[in-house]
Order: C-alpha cells, then structure tokens, then sequence
C-alpha cells in the first residue's frame, strides 16, 4: 500500500551536532505508528518536518495528493483566537462538520467560551486535542498528546482515538498508552531510524536486542583493530611496499570506531536512605478537611506501614495534594487524627517544577549555590560528578534551568530530590516529561528503596509497576483504598477514575445544537501573581508561627507565671493571637492549592 506520508534521508545538524542522519518514517492509511526514542533524540523536531514546519538541511518528503494532515504540537499558539470554540473551528476544513468542534470540547470538559489567554496547561492542551481530532484527518501527528491530562481524559482520549480511522503517529512516554493505540514502532535513535511491525508492547526487548549485537559488533571491531595493530607493529617491516592497501583499511577501521556514536548511557538513580523510620508511618483516623461546603476528605481512615507504596489517583481537583498534605502533617484536618511514626525524615518530589527560578544555574540549583559540593546523603560529591550521573554534560554546569528541556528538568527534581537522605518518598507526577529508560530506572530505585513512597500520578503502567496500594477518590471526599497496582484497583472496583461514561460515538446530523454561549459558565483562570506568591509562601509561614507557639507553649508549661505574671499574660494571648493566624493561614493555603490543583495550573 502506498503510503500517504513518507519521509526519508531526513538530515538535520543542531548546534554543530547532528540530530537526524538519514532518518525515514512512513505512514500508510490507517497505520498507527509510535515514534519512541531518548529525551533530545529529535523525536519532535522530526514529527514538526513531517507537518512541514521544520525545514531540515536535507530530506524527501511526499504527501499523497489530497491528504490532510493534522499536527498537536505540545506548545499551541492561541494568538489571535477569543475563545476556545474559535481555535479549534479554525481548524476545520470546508467539508468538516462544524458541530464535532463543540462536541469534542464538551467531552474534553470545556464550554468553548474560555478565553486562551486564561487557560490553564490542562484546558489548552484540551482545546488543542479537540482542534486536531475534530476534521478526523487522514494522518494525525499528536506530540505527547496525555501531557497535562488527568486519568479519566487520558482514557477518554484513548478510545476516541481507537474509534478514528486517521493515520496517527504518537509520541508519548506513557506505556499503556502507546501500547494500547500503536500498531508499528519506529525508533529513532542516534539520528537514524528503525522500523519494527509491532506495536510499542514488543519494541522494548527489541531495543535491548538490537543494543546487545551493537555491543557484540563493537567488539568484533576491537578485537579486528587490534589483530591488525598487531601484524603492523611486527609485521608490515618486511612487506611495506605491497601492504599499504592493509595499513590504509586498519586507518579505516580506526575511523570507524571513533566516529561511531554509542548509545546514550542511563540516568544513575539511587536514593540516599536516612535511618529505618518506626514501624508504622502514618495512622489517620476519621479524618476529614472541608473548604466551605467542598468536603476534600470525609472520614478517611488508614494506616501506612514501612515499606508500604501507596499510589493516589484521582480527577483534577479531587484534592490529591490536599489529602497528601494532610497524611504528611502539612495542616491539621477539620477532624480526626493523623499521627506520624517515629524517626520519619521526608523528600517530596514537588511537580511544579516552575518553583525552581529560571534563571538560577544548573550546578547552582543542585549545590544551593557558593559551593561545587552536593551533599549526597550527607557525603560531599563534586557538582559536575553528580551531574554526568543524571546525564547533563560538564558544560551545562551554567546553564540556567530556564534554558533546560522538559526532561531535564525532571532529571534536575530527581538529582535535588535523590540527594537528601530520606525514608519517605513523597512523589507527585514525577513521571512528567521522562523517557522511557529513566522510567525504567526510577522504577527500580524505588522497588529497590527500603522505605515508604506515597505516589501522585497519572501513569497507569507506572503505577502498576511500583505501587502495592492504590488510594483512589469516590467524590464528594470519600477515597477508598485498593491492593495492587492500578490494574488491581480496576478489577476489583469494575471501573477507572470519573465513574462518569463518555460518549465516543459520531453525534447524529440530529443532534441537538449546543447550548448558546451565554448559558455557558464562565471560563476558568490562571492564578495571579499574589496568589502564586501566596501559594509558595504561606507554608513558610505557617511553620514560623507554628515554631512560634512552640517556643510560647515550652515557656507558659514551665515556671513564667510564677516568675513573671505579666509576661505569662502577653504569652497566653499571643498563643491565642497565632492560634488565629495560623487557622487563617492554613485555610487560605487550602483555597489556593484547591483552586491550583482545579485549573491545573
């Protein structure tokens, strides 16, 4: 079948180093084609030249006349669009049916009236699914399409697509997800392409096979170079004349060993453990935290062990980092008890990774600054060392981490994370923006971890991969814990997060018109500047009036009344005072986390 896209010999330097070398992908109708490969191999730069957005140095590129092409990238422009609608009806063709443009906003939970310029990353990269699927093109091109997607969209979006007849190429770092939609897998590794007629399920023991007889091949080669050095030190003396055809290939051997590229090497993860923490980790008790009539918790109790990994699940703004907060004693809940075990020394993996500023250097970053020592479970490692283990090269010591991908500054949170000696793990998302071998790595550091992980995230195969619990939100502040992985949880439960049934089929030419834009809710914001300022700050607060009333508490239990009632006085009414600030302060931190977590911002 002749292919309605094909790419080849697709040459492309960045920097002075090539990216692609005589790279090809070709896609026929139908074919669902996953395009996989390590964090700056090119993946995107080649799918954008495949969209005809990209012009490389070289390349062949045919489109089958009449073809249309649909391209996701994962960074939409929404200049010059006043709402969501207008983006993505810009996007259909003369014959598209102009109804699916609503249809798909409304299953991808907007109204279409929100304004671009206040969209949170979720609700974007929702407006950009539905702009891309809505002509049902005759290729898709979808640039990590789960990016800033909850669980039940993430499932929504995998059966819509299974329903498609499009051709699709999809690059994604969630394994379910390939595995469930891809048919063929292209590699790109290096600059080069390989092609293998299997989905991404059969593409990883293929990959470790075809690494093992490179590895094989690089030994032949060294052992050939050798023998030949061998015969032109004690050989070549008596044969000079006739034998510089064989001086002239062992040159050419010599060549192709040292330009050769070998494959990239692994992110080394290892987590410094601090002293075994106390049997039991955390207990809550009848816990429950409410803002307003928003019930976050309802009398949740649970136990956590040591060595216990605990996945938590859940739509956006079910409250995962609240309850989160509240396992770990960050406030306290409404009601009930959650106490804490002893010896407990904690790292959280925060996924908003923007905390970080951007123009604060690479090496600076990991030492805090004034130092080239990391402090790696208390032993002092030189900045640049720790660096090579997390795959960033000695020049990137200066580098802003403005400057940094995606997937490095995820390998950025885990080496500042890793450093710290802990026994309990808390990790939200941290599976956003990684390849698939650090994955693979960060799996068995925790496997391998003798302390106790409690796990935000998305990735179903993850998930299933690390955790021994899951703990997933029923709504209205009920959670329910499950054993085993997210599998387990879907078994026993009979369904996934959003117990809410999606409609995939196409809507009939019948269909009832969507309802006018002025009954639509108003659109969602970002935060502001003051309450992303609040959002960061206030837990420094919080734990200088706590440590505030501590100092007060020790002094007003001791001698103070008797050795000076009027002081005792002032102490009991400033415990009274920050009593009060402290309850403010925590439910401010409670309203702005919440509306955070809602928007996705």
């Amino acid at each position: 079948m002749a292919p309605l896209l094909h790419l080849r010999d697709v040459a492309l330097t960045f920097g002075g180093q090539p990216l692609l070398e005589a790279a090809e992908i070709a896609v026929s109708a139908g074919e669902r084609v996953c395009l996989v490969g390590r964090n700056g191999s090119g993946k995107s730069t080649l799918l954008k030249i495949a969209a005809g957005l990209v012009e490389p140095d070289h390349a062949e590129r045919f489109v089958q006349p009449g073809a249309t092409i649909r391209y996701l990238p994962q960074e939409p422009d929404f200049a010059g669009y006043r709402t969501a609608l207008a983006y993505v009806e810009a996007g259909l063709g003369p014959g598209d049916d102009a109804y699916r443009a609503q249809y798909l906003l409304t299953e991808l939970g907007l109204t279409g009236q929100e304004d671009p310029a206040t969209m949170s990353g979720g609700e974007s990269r929702r407006a950009a699914l539905a702009r891309v699927l809505a002509p049902e093109p005759d290729i898709l091109l979808l640039d990590e399409p789960t990016n800033h997607l909850d669980l039940p969209v993430i499932e929504w979006l995998e059966q819509e697509l299974k329903s498609l007849r499009s051709a699709m190429v999809l690059i994604s770092h969630d394994r379910r997800f390939l595995t469930a939609l891809s048919r063929a897998t292209v590699w790109l590794d290096r600059g080069v392409t390989r092609r293998m007629e299997k989905g991404f399920g059969d593409f990883e023991l293929w990959r470790d096979e075809v690494l093992a007889q490179e590895e094989l091949d690089r030994h032949k080669l060294d052992r050939k170079i050798a023998r030949e050095e061998d015969w032109l030190r004690y050989g070549v003396s008596a044969r000079r004349t006739r034998n510089q055809r064989r001086l002239g290939e062992l040159h050419a051997l010599r060549e192709q060993r040292r330009t050769a590229r070998a494959a990239t090497g692994n992110v080394r993860l290892e987590a410094s453990e601090a002293q075994t923490s106390g049997k039991l980790v955390i207990e809550a008790v009848n816990v429950s935290k409410a803002y307003g009539d928003n019930a976050v918790v309802r009398n949740l109790s649970l136990r956590v062990a040591r060595g216990d990994r605990i996945g938590i699940v859940g739509p956006n703004g079910a409250g995962k980092t609240t309850l989160i907060n509240l396992l770990t004693g960050g406030f306290a809940p409404d009601s009930g008890t959650v106490k804490l075990g002893t010896a407990l020394e904690m790292v959280t993996l925060d996924q908003r990774r923007e905390s970080l500023d951007p123009a604060t250097p690479l090496g600076d970053a990991l030492t805090g600054g004034g130092s080239d020592q990391v402090m790696v479970g208390g032993q002092p490692r030189h900045v640049v060392s720790y660096m090579k283990d997390f795959l960033f090269q000695p020049l990137q010591r200066g580098t802003p981490v403005g400057a940094l991908s995606g997937g490095e500054r995820g390998r950025l949170m885990l080496a500042r994370a890793l450093a710290k000696p802990s026994n309990l793990l808390v990790l939200d998302e941290p599976t956003n923006d990684l390849d698939l071998e650090t994955l693979d790595l960060l799996q068995e550091l925790l496997a391998d971890y003798q302390g106790t992980v409690l796990l935000v995230s998305h990735d179903r195969d993850f998930l299933d991969r690390v955790v021994s619990a899951v703990l997933i939100s029923d709504g209205d502040g009920v959670w329910t814990e499950f054993a085993g992985g997210y599998s387990d949880m879907l078994a026993q439960r009979g369904r996934g997060v959003g117990a809410k049934a999606r409609v995939t089929e196409k809507p009939s030419a019948a269909a009832p018109k969507p309802a006018p834009a002025s009954a639509a809710p108003a659109a969602r914001r970002k935060l502001s500047f003051n309450e992303k300022h609040a959002l960061e700050t206030l837990p420094q607060k919080i734990e200088a009036l706590q440590a505030e009333a501590e100092k007060l508490n020790a002094a007003v239990a001791g001698d103070l009344y008797s050795r000076d009632p009027k002081l005792f006085a002032r102490a009991t009414a400033r415990l009274e005072e920050l009593a009060r600030e402290i309850g403010e302060a925590e439910e401010r931190w409670l309203e702005l986390e919440m509306l955070r977590e809602e928007i996705g911002a």
